[in-house]
């Protein structure tokens, strides 16, 4: 009778130690269920599928990127090709005339590329003069107020 009373309390004593870690197992699972729930939400899920989920939102946020950088491109080209650089120099063309009634006026884009137009004013007529230029370059050469008022553009 001895034996079999050791061997009861033995299996009280175990069954005692099984349910003390079933309930230390069955805390440590709460507690790790709410850290998930943080992280997840309040959607019941499992944690794979909010990773792929989650996976699935940062390759959508991917390509909208990708727009946003695309139509950035698009609009760097267009606005490179317009016309950015602007100036106006005023300048007495002849002696005597007085007030600066001349003036050379530069109209380019980013690669100083675009038109100077020159308005030359003497006493009894004007003139008026357009030279283009490709790349900073005019196959007709500038004035010195023509030069300055490309340089003064391409310096803003």
């Amino acid at each position: 009778m001895e034996v079999s009373l050791a061997v009861a309390l033995a299996a009280c004593a175990v069954a005692a130690l099984a349910l003390v870690v079933a309930v230390w197992l069955w805390r440590r699972q709460a507690r790790m269920q709410s850290a998930q729930s943080l992280v997840r939400g309040s959607g019941r899920q499992d944690l794979l599928d909010f990773a792929v989920s989650l996976q699935a939102r940062i390759d959508d946020l991917h390509r909208a990127v990708d727009e946003v950088a695309t139509g950035l491109s698009r609009v760097d080209r267009r606005v490179d090709g317009s016309v950015t650089n602007t100036a106006v120099v005023r300048y007495d063309a002849y002696e005597g005339t007085g007030g600066q009634q001349s003036a050379s006026m530069a109209l380019l884009d980013s690669t100083r590329t675009g038109t100077v137009v020159t308005a030359i004013q003497g006493r009894d007529y004007a003139r008026i003069y357009v030279k283009d230029l490709d790349r900073g370059r005019s196959s007709v050469p500038l004035s010195p107020e023509e030069q300055e008022a490309v340089e003064r553009a391409m310096a803003r």
